[in-house]
């Protein structure tokens, strides 16, 4: 049974490890940091969709395929150590790759950096199951809110912070020792902010005996009968889901039309965090008056402005708006899709949901990887104009989820 002093604990754990999670990320941000890793390596359009899949989109899909498995214990924080420790592990390998990079055959590392993204991206769908399930039954219901809030905050103020140096780390070296360094310091961060998943407090048993995976495609069906809010969740997912893979793309519109230079990414960086610190320091000011709703509409509404800036201003956009604006996005979407996950779930499927997620993912996972082809034959105004179809088909599943709170 859940204490309330178990609660408090586990809230203390789960703070201590966003805050230098939030370090951390800054360092290999998946928007900005590691898209222009792959664009002064010399990537093609189509390989920074192809990568942007993998990170954005592709990694979640495989969480169909993990939970059923991990859904037959009752505690899950083995799971959650083994995905963040892959992580750890992936990226000390990557700075390794990247300092002797300047030796190697170009195509050589763009290949080795591909399958370690991909080692970092699985491992982190491997371990966010578990982590949805502890974290769900690890607080009382009435501090999600307030824990979500206050992560958007903490990790805004510590993103503000970490910005600064990162925008001076890339500044101060080439490519790519710019980026090894940004990558070590990612894993410095990253194992301290594990410690926080060491000291969780697992108390109360989850479990959903799941046989094998036909079963498991049964028990899906069934959920998808039984509770109408899943399907409008999945196609939520599906549709505005695409919002956070939006800003790669930017990335490379700045190199290639507006012929930007690669200190520019430090520039993006700090933009995009400033807008998800907004974004945390105005939801946590409102966690206990806005519903889910109104929130998941809005933020669908605002990322279908990120191109209409794009194509209006056109070789004169203001980019640093476009990644403020995007950061809001981001920061949006995270709280409210994690909020959402625990309401229509309970605390016996919540890992299995977690899996089922895994489903909202298809379009996020292929439109990275198509928008680049468009990109390289049809140009930027064709993808700028499928992504904003997408994007305003989730008001009409935003409308159809209903959530209460």
């Amino acid at each position: 049974m859940l204490t309330k002093a178990d609660s408090k604990h586990n809230f203390r754990a789960l703070i201590f490890h966003a805050a230098f999670l939030s370090f951390a990320q800054v360092f290999i941000d998946v928007d900005t940091v590691i898209p222009a890793m792959l664009v002064d390596a010399g990537g093609s359009a189509f390989q920074v969709g192809l990568l942007t899949a993998i990170m954005l989109g592709g990694a979640s899909f495989t969480q169909l395929i993990f939970a059923p498995f991990i859904s037959n214990y009752s505690f899950k924080k083995k799971f959650l150590l083994l995905g963040i420790n892959a992580r750890i592990l992936a990226l000390i390998f990557l700075a390794w790759l990247l300092f002797a990079s300047a030796n190697a055959a170009p195509n050589h590392s763009i290949l080795l950096i591909f399958i370690l993204i991909a080692v970092f991206a699985v491992g982190g769908a491997f371990a966010n199951i578990s982590y949805t399930d502890i974290m769900g039954k690890s607080m009382l219901t009435e501090s999600r809110k307030s824990f979500f809030s206050f992560r958007l905050v903490l990790n805004g103020l510590v993103f503000l912070t970490a910005a600064t140096f990162a925008a001076g780390l890339l500044k101060a070296f080439a490519y790519p020792i710019n980026y090894a360094w940004m990558f070590v310091v990612g894993f410095a961060a990253l194992s301290i902010a594990s410690i926080g998943f060491w000291k969780l407090k697992e108390r109360v048993p989850s479990r959903l005996q799941i046989p094998n995976f036909k079963a498991f495609v049964k028990l899906f069906r069934n959920e998808l009968k039984e509770n109408p809010k899943l399907p409008a969740f999945l196609g939520f997912i599906n549709t505005q889901g695409i919002s956070i893979s939006f800003l790669p793309f930017v990335i490379l519109y700045a190199k290639d039309v507006l012929e930007g230079e690669a200190g520019t990414t430090g520039s993006f960086l700090i933009f995009k965090i400033i807008g998800s610190v907004g974004a945390g320091i105005g939801l946590f000011l409102l966690a206990g008056k806005f519903k889910y709703k109104w929130l998941l509409m809005g933020n669908a509404l605002l990322a279908a402005t990120l191109p209409l800036i794009l194509i209006v201003f056109n070789v004169n956009a203001p980019l640093q708006l476009v990644f403020l604006l995007g950061g809001i996005v981001f920061a949006v979407y995270q709280l409210s899709m994690n909020g959402v996950l625990l309401e229509v779930s309970g605390i016996g499927n919540r890992a299995i949901y977690t899996g089922i997620t895994g489903a909202g993912n298809i379009i996020p996972a292929i439109f990275p990887l198509l928008g680049g082809l468009v990109i390289q034959h049809l140009g930027f105004t064709v993808f700028f104009s499928c992504y904003l179809i997408v994007i305003l088909t989730s008001v009409y599943f935003a409308k159809k989820i209903k959530c209460e709170k």
